[in-house]
């Protein structure tokens, strides 16, 4: 087992997040996350407060682990998220996609831990100074909504600008990741689309696939010109985004052909026409199994990289 400051700070057994995805991160998979030893959380998404309330206490009835809530802070109904969140007491809340600072003293007046998603050094520096608990240093690897930096030059520089732990997230998907991200620095990890392709991930079976399936150069970029650019696995869509940027569409037009999308692909199945999000790790993802599991090989295979490592080096 590999104790650190966030095995401490957050009361578990493994220092492993699982990435607050909308749509994907339900109560089901948040708890058996949680139940395997590591944080489990809620992807509130777009979401309104009654789904989040709903996933919240859905989740407490499957595990009496730890787990949190994503907020994110774009969204039209994050105030009334984040009421939800104070009210029923979550753990912790990690945050993207804004500043958290005027929710920061009510949540911890409720003792509510507050982990931050940063793609940059200045943007960790400001969370640290608002009173963040720990940073989630994410690189453009990662699936979803991404920075420009990559997970090894980010995370060092993020461990070495703040003094709150520092937990990697972005192209992490085996043993090797994990130890990894320790040597850069980390006290812990967050994995995504390593936890779309677990059994009680409650994603269509067909998305699931969709990642199992994926080549190395899979994972692409669309959206740039928008200012937020998303990765997701190539498909009818993303060759319609990149079309529509290359004919110079509208910011708005392209958010109307992005609408929906996500929601599409997760939860009907559609992984043609629909929003595939998923990191460059799905090249290296080949199953389909439980959470405890997935944690277990994880960090079994990281202390052995580990032991060895330091053991050549004495």
């Amino acid at each position: 087992m590999l104790k650190t400051k966030i095995t401490d700070l957050f009361g578990l057994k493994y220092p492993i997040f699982q990435g607050g995805m909308a749509w994907v991160a339900t109560a089901e998979l948040a708890a058996a996350v949680s139940n395997a030893g590591g944080l489990g959380i809620i992807g509130a998404g777009n979401a309104p407060a009654s789904f989040v309330k709903e996933q919240i206490q859905k989740a407490r009835k499957l595990t009496d682990k730890p787990f949190g809530v994503n907020v994110m802070l774009m969204s039209p109904f994050v105030d009334e998220v984040m009421e939800t969140v104070l009210e029923e007491r979550v753990s912790m809340i990690t945050t993207g996609a804004g500043n958290p600072g005027k929710y920061i003293s009510r949540l911890k007046e409720r003792d509510i831990k507050v982990v931050p998603v940063v793609p940059s050094v200045a943007l960790a520096k400001r969370m640290e100074s608002i009173g963040a608990d720990a940073i989630i240093a994410e690189g453009t690897e990662s699936g979803g909504h991404i920075g420009e930096l990559t997970t090894m030059a980010l995370v060092p520089q993020v461990v070495d600008a703040v003094n709150i732990p520092v937990i990697a997230a972005g192209g992490i998907g085996d043993g090797r990741g994990v130890a990894a991200a320790f040597c850069l620095g980390a006290s812990g990890v967050q994995l995504g689309t390593r936890f779309v392709c677990s059994t009680e991930c409650t994603a269509n079976e067909k998305y699931k696939q969709y990642i199992v399936n994926a080549k190395d150069r899979d994972a692409v970029v669309t959206g740039r010109t928008t200012g937020h650019p998303v990765r997701s696995l190539k498909n009818h869509l993303t060759r319609e985004f990149e079309k529509a940027e290359q004919n110079g569409a509208s910011k708005e037009e392209l958010e109307k052909l992005g609408a929906g999308k996500l929601r599409d692909a997760v939860v009907y199945g559609d992984v043609l026409n629909g929003s595939v999000m998923a990191g460059q790790i799905s090249g290296l993802i080949n199953d389909i199994k439980p959470a405890k599991e997935i944690i277990e090989e994880l960090f079994d295979d990281a202390q052995k990289i580990i032991k060895n490592l330091y053991g050549g080096l004495e």
